[in-house]
């Protein structure tokens, strides 16, 4: 199997992974994309050879086009190097790794060009789902998620007589994170550090963060009523602590196929870069020789209230899961950099909501102005 694979996001702990995989697979790396490790960038040059690689800063990217000067890779600098790298890599396939709402441009720029998208990043189906779905469809690509939960749900439809049609129920599984079984007055005293100690996953921070306050699953299930097409009433959660059952199709015979495996990233990158066919994995198998057990639990919607919050906004539309996801960022970095506390993200964010006037978006300018305009008013909540 020959394919051209782009990484935007390559020196993240998903854009590693998917090095990884590149090199067992042998596919071509032709562009990559970093924010501020040039070391890990001219590693990646040097060892590909990428016609593309855009970094975020603009000092930074000049300081990796002297590093990398005697190859014949293009250094881009800046949002619009990382959309012209999106745009203009050649790839069969572009593998969207980067945080937070920055990625939407870069995936509506891989998509104007025809490439199929790769998506490991919550956040532009979220925010701008309902415009990226459409040019996507227009433009005839196809988007396969990389999230495990979403990439599960998408291997038990996807195949034989499970069509979409059949559907009854999506059940996204959650570990619970690390505070599972806990009530929110007993979350007051968490710090960064607590917060991002992951029982199963090895994450960023951000997404560590959100993993820990529900709000990841909150992202989740509007991804999934978006990516898959049901109502936000048929997408349950059941926490799941083995992270074994990666999520569950529930058909209208009652019947439920479940996608198993190892918690490893890889699985589900692998799947996407060689989707619609597999090959042979550098993850190990599972041993269901070996007695364990799979549990599942309700999951507590009064202490991790993200839940209803995205079921109302997914289900109402328009410019509201923008809202909810642009106030998480910014309530996320205030709690890293140690100016609020662990549950004052749940109030900014529900506040950001519920003072919000919606507005139906077709336009991503007047997108990007709502979540501009969203975390400012966070930043300066935090400050009064």
């Amino acid at each position: 199997m020959s394919k051209k694979i782009c990484i935007l996001g390559s020196t993240g702990s998903i854009g590693k992974q998917t090095i990884e995989i590149i090199r067992s697979c042998g596919f071509e790396l032709t562009g990559i994309s970093g924010n501020t490790n040039i070391l890990e960038l001219e590693n990646q040059i040097r060892e590909f050879s990428p016609k593309y690689c855009a970094v975020a800063d603009q000092r930074l990217a000049e300081d990796l086009a002297v590093r990398v000067k005697d190859t014949p890779t293009v250094v881009l600098s800046g949002d619009d190097g990382v959309c012209q790298l999106a745009n203009e890599s050649g790839a069969d396939i572009l593998l969207n790794s980067l945080l937070g709402s920055c990625g939407i441009r870069p995936t509506l720029a891989a998509i104007d060009a025809h490439t199929d998208i790769a998506m490991a990043n919550k956040e532009p189906i979220v925010a701008a789902g309902e415009i990226i779905l459409s040019r996507a469809k227009d433009n005839g690509v196809r988007i396969i998620p990389v999230d495990s939960e979403h990439s599960a749900i998408f291997q038990c439809i996807n195949g034989g007589f499970n069509s979409y049609k059949y559907v009854n129920r999506l059940i996204l599984t959650a570990s619970g994170g690390p505070f599972f079984g806990r009530q929110r007055i007993e979350l007051k005293n968490v710090t960064p550090e607590i917060a991002c100690a992951h029982p199963t996953w090895s994450m960023g921070k951000k997404i560590s963060v959100d993993s820990a306050t529900l709000m990841n699953k909150a992202l989740e299930l509007i991804e999934a009523v978006r990516l898959f097409g049901v109502s936000a009433d048929r997408v349950e959660v059941t926490v799941h602590r083995q992270s074994i059952v990666h999520s569950m199709v529930e058909f209208c015979d009652s019947s439920t196929l479940a996608q198993l495996g190892h918690p490893d990233m890889k699985h589900c990158i692998q799947f996407a870069l060689t989707y619609p066919e597999r090959c042979e994995s550098i993850c190990r198998p599972m041993d269901y020789t070996k007695a364990f057990s799979l549990t599942f639990e309700p999951l507590d919607e009064k202490t991790f209230s993200f839940l209803p919050l995205a079921r109302r906004c997914v289900a109402e539309g328009g410019s509201l899961p923008c809202v909810m996801n642009a106030a998480n960022e910014a309530a996320v970095e205030l709690f890293l950099s140690k100016k609020i506390g662990f549950c004052d993200i749940f109030s900014l964010v529900e506040d950001a909501v519920k003072g919000h006037n919606k507005e139906n978006i077709t336009d991503i300018d007047r997108l990007s102005e709502i979540d501009a305009l969203i975390k400012e008013q966070v930043f300066n909540t935090a400050k009064s």
